[in-house]
């Protein structure tokens, strides 16, 4: 393992972070106040609380999980690609460096983003809503899994996409969506009993039902599954990462 090379991959990328601050930090917490001052002030004012918590308090695993999601992807995406748009992906795929590092390299520096993001959002939070994680070391796994998975998606996506356009099709119009419709503002029980059958078909209600969990231990799929389906989309994302390099797919051209 050439940890030599994983350390110069993951240093460039976290320092391209501290030089776009703002972009990379302050623009999605400002996001996340916002969603806490639109939903838990407008919508917090005719839903007093679910399931015996306080709506405001409530959404917090959603945007949370929101949050780290979109940026998860975004990180990981532009890093993998912005190589590839400039050329220097190829003096990458010359040198000594295997494919495990590489992939190390970038969804390492990706997912730490993400984590110290969410982190500092979780922090905020608690300045508009009263706070208490009932299982802070699940929640803190359920966070750095969801961070490494969805690095390893926005590194594929990162892969796939031939234009900057296509960095934000998927967290734009499929991510976005399928958190914003997986419970993430509100209790899968308060849908009529049909769309409660269709939503169990979106693969981000498990993740947001699980964390939320690890707040408040209440949720609206098994804590079980939510793990499970997470250990699954994560295997599934580094099968498509090994046969990304075993083929080189979008590498070799």
């Amino acid at each position: 393992m050439n940890f030599y090379a994983i350390k110069s991959i993951y240093i460039f990328e976290m320092s391209r972070t501290w030089r776009t601050l703002t972009q990379s930090i302050v623009s999605p917490i400002l996001s996340t106040c916002l969603y806490f001052i639109v939903f838990g002030s407008a919508i917090g004012s005719r839903i007093q609380e679910i399931d015996g918590v306080s709506y405001g308090t409530f959404i917090v695993p959603g945007l949370l999980m929101l949050s780290i999601l979109t940026q998860s992807v975004s990180n990981a995406s532009f890093g993998i690609y912005f190589p590839k748009f400039t050329g220097t992906i190829y003096e990458l795929l010359s040198a000594p460096v295997s494919m495990i590092e590489v992939v190390l390299g970038y969804v390492g520096a990706a997912a730490t983003k993400s984590l110290i993001l969410g982190i500092i959002i979780l922090a905020t939070a608690g300045f508009f809503v009263p706070l208490e994680i009932a299982h802070p070391f699940l929640m803190l796994f359920f966070l750095i899994l969801t961070c490494i998975t969805f690095s390893l998606l926005g590194f594929i996506i990162g892969i796939w996409a031939d234009s900057f356009e296509k960095l934000q099709l998927i967290p734009l119009l499929v991510i976005t969506p399928l958190v914003f419709l997986g419970g993430s503002f509100y209790s899968v029980d308060m849908l009529p009993e049909f769309w409660q059958q269709v939503t169990l078909f979106n693969p981000a209600l498990y993740l947001v039902s699980g964390f939320r969990w690890s707040f408040f231990e209440i949720a609206d799929v098994d804590v079980g599954i939510s793990i499970g389906m997470i250990l699954v989309f994560l295997s599934l994302a580094m099968l498509v990462v090994w046969r990304i390099f075993k083929t080189g797919y979008q590498l070799r051209k």
